[in-house]
């Protein structure tokens, strides 16, 4: 099922070629737009949100855990193409594709529907996929620097702190926007349009203004994170953090706005910080949301049934029985405390 992770059927060699390729693009061009904003902590550079991240985990939610070579081989033209090959290469492609797979079958131990329609789904993905699998990364990755003396050992927390915090943001902001697309259906109606037209012009003011004024005005997009959230539930809430989170690396890397006159290390503490806060608000948000529409959904369904009911019942009709299955004739169709029978139906 592809709500669920697993190892993906692959019947015919050519569609799993193409899925790995398609991977591997994807990973390196998400990676390609990550290191165009860079921040230097201590000895290292790095990017504060990593979309390659969210792009493999996203990756191994719908295509399954058999996709992880694609994974492993953009990350292998990724370091290619931006520095030589030395000793630590191994470790950092195992690094790499390991964090991933990990999220993914932390995930499913945990039971999580991509669609994020529970707020344990959003929890599951902040606190396994994001949080706790990227460890495994910044770990390895960082650790390998030091055994190979391309940083030096005062400097492992540091790096690491700021390599994890990347690699989660790029799960808890990438990743619901992948899996949001992948299960897109249908357009929204004429009038959410309008209002999603508005969310998107005030937003396009208000998020800059918020990033590059001097008087630290970034708490200002929070009102729009909740209304992007009660109004289009994942999709807004998502699309309204990237867009913020952007922003804001924009103003970081450039020293500028709310980062103006902070020491690197300062830029990246107030930076992680706000993005994090950000997009744990968005994503719980609009998870928790989610999830009682659809029990209120649920609740309001079982109520017209119940007052159907009882209007055949006060009629003196008698219910009509429900129609047989073939799980029932089989007799799997589980019975009642009443010999067996099925329930009414109006």
């Amino acid at each position: 099922m592809a709500a669920v992770v697993g190892i993906a059927e692959l019947r015919r060699p050519g569609g799993y070629v193409v899925q790995v390729l398609a991977v591997a693009a994807l990973y390196y061009g998400s990676a390609r737009l990550g290191l165009l904003r860079e921040l230097s902590v201590g000895n290292a550079v790095f990017t504060p949100i990593y979309p390659p991240t969210g792009v493999s985990v996203a990756a191994l939610l719908i295509l399954g855990i058999g996709c992880w070579p694609g994974i492993t081989l953009g990350a292998l033209v990724l370091i290619l193409t931006i520095s030589p090959p030395g000793p630590d290469l191994i470790g950092i492609l195992f690094g790499n594709t390991a964090a991933p797979v990990c999220a993914a079958i932390l995930l499913h131990w945990a039971r999580f529907r991509p669609d994020l329609s529970r707020f344990r789904d959003g929890l599951a993905l902040v606190f396994l996929g994001a949080l706790a699998a990227m460890t495994l990364s910044a770990t390895v990755g960082v650790g390998m620097l030091v055994l190979t003396d391309k940083l030096a050992a005062h400097d492992f927390w540091p790096v690491w702190l700021a390599w994890w915090v990347g690699d989660a943001m790029g799960v808890l902001l990438v990743a619901p926007l992948l899996l949001m697309l992948h299960r897109i259906r249908r357009p929204l109606p004429l009038g959410r349009w309008r209002e999603a037209t508005a969310l998107t012009v005030i937003a396009c003011v208000l998020v800059p203004l918020a990033a590059y004024s001097s008087l630290s005005l970034l708490f200002l997009v929070y009102p729009l994170i909740i209304w992007a959230a009660l109004r289009f539930q994942l999709a807004g809430a998502v699309l309204c953090a990237l867009f913020t989170s952007v922003m804001a690396t924009i103003a970081a890397t450039d020293r500028s706005g709310a980062f103006l006159g902070l020491s690197p290390v300062e830029i990246m503490a107030k930076l992680q910080a706000f993005n994090g806060t950000m997009a744990l608000t968005a994503l719980l948000m609009s998870a928790l949301i989610t999830e009682q529409r659809n029990t209120r959904r649920s609740v309001e369904r079982a109520c017209q049934e119940l007052v159907q009911i009882l209007e055949h019942l006060t009629a003196g009709d008698v219910p009509l029985p429900r129609p047989q299955t073939d799980a029932d004739a089989d007799g799997t169709g589980g019975g009642d405390d009443t010999g067996g029978r099925s329930s009414p139906a109006p």
